[in-house]
């Protein structure tokens, strides 16, 4: 992964197994780092069909784009167990990335990264949602 440090948080995972994850460990919980407009123009995932809820703490404000500097203190008031395996998802698995990088600073163990994020990678047109990502893998999600 460019820019990032490989050992700097527990890793990486496609949609498909992030969604297994999630499915099939009790713990396991989503935390989406998009921006509301995002969430509200683009969809989210949807854990309903697994009895689960997507937590959503923003990972930069919009629209300036400036880091959330209490993005740590709000994992925690979220009410998110330091053990628990926690999943970061944004458009392209860039910013969650980091989010999950800033989650293991702040002590959560098990912060993952869902590659390829909601919407995929650019392709060659410059759209997103066509080479990969959540919706391409066909996993649930909803647009409000």
């Amino acid at each position: 992964m460019t820019g990032q440090d490989p050992m700097s948080y527990a890793g990486d995972v496609p949609p498909s197994v992030a969604f297994a994850t999630l499915r099939d460990v009790p713990g396991a919980i989503l935390v989406d780092v998009r921006t509301a407009p995002e969430l509200a123009f683009v969809g989210r995932p949807d854990l309903s069909s697994i009895g689960k809820q997507v937590v959503h703490v923003v990972w930069q404000r919009y629209p300036d784009g400036t880091v959330n500097e209490h993005f740590g203190e709000q994992l925690t008031e979220s009410g998110l167990d330091p053990s628990q395996p926690i999943l970061f998802i944004c458009r392209s698995g860039n910013r969650s990335a980091s989010a999950a990088q800033a989650a293991t600073r702040a002590g959560y163990e098990q912060a993952y990264n869902v590659a390829e994020g909601f919407e995929g990678p650019l392709d060659e047109s410059g759209h997103r949602g066509t080479r990969g990502g959540w919706k391409v893998a066909g996993l649930p999600w909803r647009q409000p």
